[in-house]
């Protein structure tokens, strides 16, 4: 059986922690940022981790994380 390709754009926005759950950067923080407030940027900057019904899409897609 061939190797399976990683989905390159997955691979770019997703990241394996220690204990093997999938890391994800949190959105609304590109543009029109100034009518958000310091808080709710700061909030933003911290990583999160994907939603346990969402894994194995993002298992499939990227085979070798």
């Amino acid at each position: 059986m061939p190797k399976m390709k990683t989905n390159r754009g997955a691979a770019k926005r997703f990241s394996k922690t220690g204990t093997g759950k999938i890391k994800r950067k949190r959105a609304y923080l590109r543009h029109i940022l100034s009518n958000k407030s310091t808080k709710q940027k700061r909030g933003l900057r911290k990583s999160g981790l994907i939603a346990a019904a969402d894994a194995p899409q993002i298992r499939a897609i990227l085979p070798y994380l």
